[in-house]
């Protein structure tokens, strides 16, 4: 079979290594790699490409855009999505829109082979991964890929419980003091009265406290969906911050081999102003890793926001655990 020329669009370094890794070894094939949207669409109008791999979660232009686009310019490439967005509708979506195929992150390369070959595009006599990549990646950008894959899973989870679409951010991951960590919570609630719940996490010596913040004046728009009376606010925010928290630490912890315990969670101040939330976090935190989560339902004016706050001890620990992935 002869050589393919191959291309794969993240904007996730990490995850376009964790791609070539899963390649098949011995597969003759020229790889080239675009960290956006509208540069991979540039690379495909010159010609010669042969296969895109396309993530979905991207700054500017995200791999729905470019299928559309795609498909606007009769492009014949063909298109394996692999997307932390592993919601019912996102795949519907991709399909829909003329992928051939769909693959969740982190990519496991037996599935990956599979796909190829049942297309036609590699020999089913080729053997597994083992190909490697010595693009160095920093400690932060491969953190965000791994939360990417557990903020995908929560997603999925809330989805199926709400009967909508989440549309997914670029999670933001950072270092803060306390005053930047006062700043990126003021933001998150952008002026408005909020209702918090936070719940405490810790395992393999990584610990930290998740925060997930409501607006208040769209809790009713939230019971709605969820068929909810007003009475029952409390027991809904619970059950959505259970729901969200523990999914998106499952993901992060089954891609660095931990097991996360969790406390039992609480509300901080019904309708309280963000100042409360401030004094709270004041008394708890000095540095912090501090990784941010906004979530948005298509069609409705409802979003909300999820704070992972871990200890500055935790990172690296943290670092340790991303040593392969990273190298």
């Amino acid at each position: 079979m002869p050589a393919l020329s191959l291309l794969i669009c993240d904007d996730s370094g990490l995850a376009r290594k964790q791609l070539v890794r899963a390649l098949p070894a011995d597969w003759d094939v020229q790889i080239s790699q675009a960290s956006q949207g509208r540069q991979a669409l540039e690379r495909l109008r010159q010609g010669g490409i042969d296969l895109l791999l396309l993530d979905l979660t991207m700054d500017e232009m995200d791999g729905f855009q470019v299928l559309q686009a795609l498909r606007d310019e009769a492009f014949r490439c063909p298109v394996i999505v692999v997307s932390a967005d592993i919601q019912e509708e996102a795949v519907r979506r991709v399909l829909d829109l003329g992928a051939l195929a769909f693959l969740k992150k982190p990519v496991d390369p037996v599935q990956l082979r599979q796909t190829l070959v049942s297309h036609d595009l590699i020999d089913a006599r080729l053997g597994l991964a083992g190909r490697t990549s010595d693009h160095p990646i920093a400690f932060r950008e491969a953190f965000a890929e791994v939360v990417n894959v557990g903020m995908g899973r929560a997603a999925a989870l809330l989805a199926r419980v709400l009967g909508v679409y989440v549309q997914l951010p670029i999670p933001n991951v950072n270092v803060l003091e306390v005053g930047e960590l006062q700043m990126a919570l003021e933001d998150a609630a952008r002026g408005d009265k909020v209702t918090a719940v936070c719940q405490g996490y810790i395992g393999s010596g990584i610990a930290g406290e998740a925060l997930l913040i409501f607006h208040d004046s769209e809790i009713d728009d939230m019971a709605r969906l969820m068929r909810l009376d007003r009475y029952e606010d409390m027991e809904m925010l619970l059950d959505l911050s259970s729901l969200l928290i523990s999914a998106c630490l499952s993901g992060i912890a089954e891609q660095i081999d931990v097991v996360f315990s969790q406390g039992h969670p609480q509300v901080l101040g019904q309708r309280a102003a963000i100042s409360e939330l401030i004094q709270v976090n004041r008394q708890r935190w000095k540095k912090t890793l501090a990784v941010e989560i906004s979530y948005s339902l298509e069609g409705h004016d409802v979003h909300f926001d999820l704070l992972l706050l871990f200890t500055e001890d935790s990172v690296a620990l943290l670092s340790r655990k991303l040593t392969y992935l990273m190298s």
